[in-house]
């Protein structure tokens, strides 16, 4: 069973870094431009990878992106086979990867929050870390 286990957490790996090494290097349809392989799930029989996919720009470009991944499905099949010398090699499926996107957006309200503090409206500027005034606790 842990022999399983190991074989299918290589060959997740495995499979996305030939992906995107694919994407970067053989692909060269220009919607894939930029497009980036953040993960991959592979099933328990190992007969179809959900690759998760990210990429910056409106949802123009993300629909670009996915369109041109489902256009080149076949050969990024075919190809990851070879290289990674599978004789059956698992299906694959594109998803949208929302964490970089996510991320992004608690970044961008976490330095508003912080522009406000900085502004005056949240923090006392004369006070250090400790709360207390002068910045050294010694007075």
């Amino acid at each position: 069973m842990r022999d399983g286990l190991v074989r299918r957490e290589r060959l997740t790996h495995a499979l996305r870094e030939v992906l995107s090494e694919l994407l970067l290097k053989e692909v060269k349809d220009p919607r894939l431009a930029g497009v980036v392989i953040s993960a991959v799930e592979l099933s328990g029989d190992l007969k179809l990878a959900r690759a998760f996919f990210s990429v910056f720009g409106d949802d123009e470009r993300v629909r670009q992106a996915a369109d041109g991944l489902a256009q080149a499905r076949g050969f990024l099949r075919h190809e990851s086979a070879k290289r990674l010398r599978m004789h059956t090699p698992p299906d694959l499926e594109f998803k949208r990867d929302l964490g970089f996107e996510r991320a992004d957006r608690i970044a961008r309200v976490l330095d508003e929050i912080h522009g406000a503090r900085g502004s005056g409206l949240g923090a006392r500027e004369d006070t250090d870390d400790a709360g207390t005034e002068g910045g050294n606790g010694d007075e």
